[in-house]
């Protein structure tokens, strides 16, 4: 298998999806602190702290190193309990949310992709480095 996990079809998939989201999660919730941060402090932090989780899946995935991989991973699981937490927060206390975080019931005002997303990155982490694994080094 290639060094890089964006080489082959499912995970040039999985990194422009999350690519995707680095971008507009980030560029979003700049937007949102920057002119309307009053309104709703916590969820425009947490859409940035959604922007940076992303960015940094997106760059361990492209690396595709070891460690990089472990980075990836390590951000797929802090993504799944954000938007499971977030999710389930913002349906047991809509008051605390006046605006949408990208995690927000559980990312349904974006088709549930952050939901199904660490999941699929994690599957995805896990094949690769099972292979790795099972492959003799390249000399």
């Amino acid at each position: 298998m290639s060094e890089s996990v964006a080489r082959s079809g499912p995970g040039r998939v999985l990194v422009a999806v999350y690519a995707v989201f680095a971008i507009g999660a980030t560029s979003r919730a700049a937007v949102q602190i920057l002119t309307r941060f009053h309104e709703a402090p916590l969820a425009y932090l947490l859409s940035a702290l959604a922007g940076v989780v992303y960015i940094v899946a997106t760059a361990g995935l492209v690396a595709g190193g070891r460690t990089s991989l472990r980075v990836a991973a390590v951000s797929c699981s802090v993504e799944l309990v954000g938007v499971l937490v977030v999710g389930a927060f913002s349906l047991l206390d809509p008051a605390a949310f006046p605006d949408d975080t990208v995690w927000s019931r559980f990312g349904s005002g974006y088709l549930f992709i952050p939901l199904v997303l660490p999941v699929l990155g994690l599957l995805w982490v896990r094949r690769v480095s099972r292979s790795r694994a099972a492959s003799p080094p390249i000399l």
